[in-house]
């Protein structure tokens, strides 16, 4: 199981100062890293990577998680304006003025 895995990648805005190529041999890198088994924790704001790479999508807000999504459930429209606040959360854990239950 992830939760109990000894090592977890966290990776925070990894392509945002790179090239498309450069930015690409990264997603390449995130991909080859979870078909190995390893967790991998992608903070980011390009949604069309979080699409492409994510099974789980942790949706934050004023520091707060206000819904847990999957690409599959929301589109990135949907995802960007729960983010931005045009949208509730579903989030019974936290809720927009809730403690965070990351």
């Amino acid at each position: 199981s992830a939760a109990f895995a000894r090592h977890v990648v966290i990776l925070d805005e990894p392509t945002a100062a790179l090239g498309v190529k450069e930015g690409n041999m990264v997603l390449e890198l995130i991909r080859r890293v979870r078909d190995r088994g390893l967790p991998v924790i992608l903070i980011s704001h390009n949604m069309p990577h979080v699409f492409e790479l994510a099974d789980r999508i942790h949706i934050m807000r004023l520091g707060r998680r206000v819904a847990l999504t999957t690409p599959q459930k929301h589109t990135m429209g949907e995802v960007v304006a729960i983010m931005t606040g045009a949208m509730p959360g579903n989030d019974q854990a936290s809720g927009a003025d809730g403690p965070s239950a990351a």
